[in-house]
């Protein structure tokens, strides 16, 4: 079972910005006209060009489950209690959130163990099927005790100069990555890595 971290990420590294939301980095999913279906009662959809388009269908069938930390999962809303995907999430935190987990929820909380238990639920949740990690900080650890496998950069063409930086505090650095795939889009490249273990 594969483990992926997977982000959108600012030319100069950031995931995230203080005060620009999700415009910048997530723009290049509603700069086409091809639609992506997603799942649930929310305003989210997927709209890009073809090719990109393709790489999302890809990236679907091959999805298990979604790992995040607490402070996605506010953000977020809990996607009320469903993803867009359609696949289990499992949140990483120290306390569940009031009024969670809900009736036909598809996400799950893990309170202990740290990112390792979050992985083994999420692989337990996901049928063998690979999870993506959807967090800077659980990626970052997830490297740090070698439980990645892969990476995936969709590398946006934009700065951001301050926020979460997806490559902080990387204790067992140098990583060796294998280039595994480019795939350009719309304001946006696609990157994927193998992580090297030796």
């Amino acid at each position: 079972m594969t483990v992926t971290a997977n982000m959108s990420m600012s030319l100069d590294g950031f995931v995230n910005h203080p005060t620009d939301g999700v415009d910048t980095l997530f723009g290049w999913y509603s700069r086409g006209d091809v639609v992506t279906e997603t799942v649930g009662d929310q305003d989210w959809e997927f709209k890009t060009d073809a090719h990109e388009a393709e790489g999302l269908e890809d990236a679907k069938s091959s999805l298990g489950a979604i790992l995040y930390g607490r402070r996605s999962f506010d953000a977020a809303g809990g996607w009320n209690g469903l993803h867009p995907l359609g696949v289990p999430v499992v949140v990483l935190t120290h306390r569940v959130p009031e009024s969670w987990p809900r009736e036909g929820s598809s996400v799950h909380f893990v309170t202990e163990g740290g990112v390792s238990a979050a992985i083994a639920k999420g692989q337990e949740l996901g049928g063998g099927q690979t999870v993506v990690i959807g967090s800077a900080d659980l990626t970052q650890q997830a490297l740090n005790e070698g439980l990645l496998d892969e990476l995936t950069v969709d590398l946006v063409a934009a700065m951001l100069g301050e926020g979460t930086r997806f490559f902080d505090n990387l204790k067992g650095a140098p990583y060796e990555l294998e280039q595994t795939s480019v795939r350009p889009g719309n304001g946006v490249t696609h990157l994927g890595y193998r992580v090297v273990k030796h």
